[in-house]
């Protein structure tokens, strides 16, 4: 069981990957007008960042708080 404290951080994390994945998301979008290649790259990686922090969704799910 995880303390308070690791489950806020953990919190944080999932925000922090699923928002800067979706900005670099839409960066890519808006770069690959210009620069094709490299758009791609920030498409690809921020959704994959994106889906990272939905995947740690589940597992804070899964744990219990010791509160």
């Amino acid at each position: 069981m995880p303390h308070p404290t690791k489950l806020k951080r953990l919190q944080t994390l999932i925000w922090v990957l699923i928002f800067g994945g979706l900005m670099a998301l839409v960066f890519g979008l808006s770069l690959q007008r210009y620069r094709p290649e490299a758009g791609m790259v920030f498409i690809v990686g921020g959704a994959l960042i994106a889906l990272i922090g939905a995947v740690l969704i589940l597992v804070r799910a899964r744990l219990k708080s010791t509160e």
